[in-house]
């Protein structure tokens, strides 16, 4: 699973950091950043999670 966010709709609210710390982070900038693009097997229930939670539908899978 790969997993990808759309910049314009992104309001880096920090929902998906909640559910993925370790895929998910802030930079110093304060814009999301995905730290693991394709997901760890171990990850991949919580990002999907933080997908399907994300306010602004930011997220999304990259087949």
């Amino acid at each position: 699973m790969e997993v990808a966010v759309d910049r314009s709709l992104c309001e880096a609210n920090e929902v998906c950091i909640g559910f993925a710390p370790a895929v998910f982070e802030l930079d110093d900038d304060e814009e999301l950043r995905i730290v693991h693009p394709s997901v760890p097997e171990s990850e991949v229930e919580r990002v999907s999670q933080a997908i399907a939670a994300c306010p602004k539908n930011a997220l999304f899978t990259v087949e």
